[in-house]
């Protein structure tokens, strides 16, 4: 059950609805790049509990048939106000509850509306497919509560079926920046009845060189329009989205950008260039399950090869798969077919899987973000975890000048492929050595998206963003 940071509460609020008096222009006094924004006009106090908020009854029935009655500090926080229609800028770890911080209000807006062929009335922008497949997922039981039809929109599937779902109505669109973009220059989507726009980890959004996609789909939505920015790192990359188009919002950061999880332990291992891929495939070979990060497509298709040439059933998630076979890949990890998922950094965001607990940086991140965001896989909702990162002699000062930046502590020590440290700290064994396989995540047929649909797909075309 989660928890609120506070009891205090307030009378019950209906979801105001835009459409009449406009907000006039967003802007906002300008500021330092590096100071995070303040709220200009107070905001509700928190809830303690989703009774206390005017959410349609067909939601609190759904929320408790999920087992939730008590709302994480975010929603507890945001949920307040965006139901009363202002803006909202949130920041909270990854695994908080940042999904439904922003949806039940989304969804209590358009309780009762119904959208026209092509043009929604809500959207959430998402950067990668993953990310976006994971929205649709937490959203549809309470969108289905309240007969919301919605319709997720990515690169990597059919685009005339997508086409086709928006045709046939949705009142809500879970897309990604450069697949939404394809749609709209089509003629196929029109943004010009968007009442509610939620723009989730917008700071990889820029990060990824979505800016001008972005932007481009904000201007075309209705300024008096709500727009909701939440994500789990809120720095100066994102400050011209909140600067040119959020207005007056109230803003939370309930975990500072660059905390970490108090049930999370890190541990960086020292390593020797000759052993470092053993090293990495012992600890694959634990019983258990573990998500191992590399930097390039060609060093995870690598590492799984030799993974399952030496007894661990692995498999690969990167940018060069298709939508259908990281589907696949994803749900042959989280049913426990796979034990060992080997990506890039397309799995730092948008995936959940119950109870992992070991995440390993293979390769050590680039900055401290990704290093947050791949430890974020575990650890997750209050549960325990570990990150570890393997590094070499030369990595060693630049590793920990990441970690003093994103705020961790992590103890640093050397090991080899049989260390029986090794053993305590991430659970590794000598491998079987007798090869296996794992069904090509090719044989499965991919999903099409479609009104209420769950596909998902990456967010930017090629050009636009290196695929990983």
């Amino acid at each position: 059950m989660r928890t609120a940071n506070t009891a205090e509460t307030h009378s019950r609020r209906k979801p105001a609805r835009h459409g009449g008096e406009h907000r006039g222009p967003r802007r906002a006094p300008s500021r330092p790049a590096d100071t995070f924004p303040t709220t200009a006009t107070p905001g509700l106090p928190p809830v303690a509990s989703f009774q206390e908020l005017a959410l349609p009854a067909p939601l609190l029935s759904a929320l408790g048939r999920q087992g939730l009655t008590t709302p994480s500090a975010i929603q507890a926080q945001t949920l307040p106000n965006s139901l009363a229609g202002r803006d909202v800028l949130g920041r909270s770890r990854t695994g908080s509850g940042k999904t439904l911080a922003f949806g039940l209000a989304l969804l209590a807006r358009l309780e009762g509306q119904t959208a026209e062929p092509g043009r929604p009335l809500a959207l959430v922008l998402a950067p990668t497919r993953e990310l976006a497949q994971q929205v649709t997922d937490a959203l549809t039981p309470y969108a289905r509560a309240l007969r919301i039809r919605s319709t997720t929109v990515v690169g990597g599937v059919s685009l005339s079926r997508q086409a086709q779902a928006l045709r046939r109505g949705a009142e809500l669109v879970v897309a990604t920046p450069g697949r939404l973009r394809d749609l709209v220059e089509r003629g196929d989507c029109r943004l010009d009845r968007i009442s509610v726009t939620v723009l989730d980890e917008a700071d990889q959004m820029t990060d990824m060189g979505f800016m001008p996609q972005v932007t481009a789909i904000l201007r075309q939505i209705p300024e008096q329009g709500q727009r909701l920015l939440f994500s789990a790192t809120l720095d100066r990359n994102v400050d011209t989205l909140v600067r040119r188009f959020l207005h007056d919002p109230v803003v939370h950061s309930v975990d500072p950008s660059a905390n970490t999880v108090s049930t999370m332990e890190h541990h960086v291992l020292q390593v020797s260039a000759e052993d470092k891929r053993a090293t990495a495939t012992h600890i694959a070979a634990r019983d258990g399950q573990v998500i191992m990060f590399l930097d390039t497509k060609r060093a995870v298709n690598a590492m799984a090869e030799h993974l399952l040439a030496n007894g661990v059933r692995a498999a690969t998630l990167h940018g060069g798969r298709s939508q259908p076979q990281r589907t696949r890949t994803l749900a042959q990890f989280k049913e426990g077919k796979v034990t060992a998922l080997v990506a890039t950094n397309v799995a730092a965001r948008g995936i959940h899987v119950d109870g992992l607990d070991l995440v390993v940086n293979v390769d050590p991140p680039a900055d401290h973000k990704d290093y947050l965001h791949r430890g974020g896989r575990t650890a997750r909702a209050g549960a325990s975890g570990n990150v570890v990162t393997l590094v070499l002699p030369h990595q060693r000062r630049e590793m920990q000048r990441l970690m003093d930046r994103a705020e961790i502590e992590a103890r640093m020590v050397r090991v080899t492929a049989g260390d029986p440290e090794l053993t305590r700290l991430t659970g590794a064994r000598t491998p079987p050595g007798v090869p296996v396989s794992v069904p090509s995540a090719a044989e499965a047929p991919g999903r099409a998206s479609g009104s209420g649909g769950r596909a998902s797909g990456s967010g930017g075309r090629g050009r636009r963003r290196p695929r990983r």
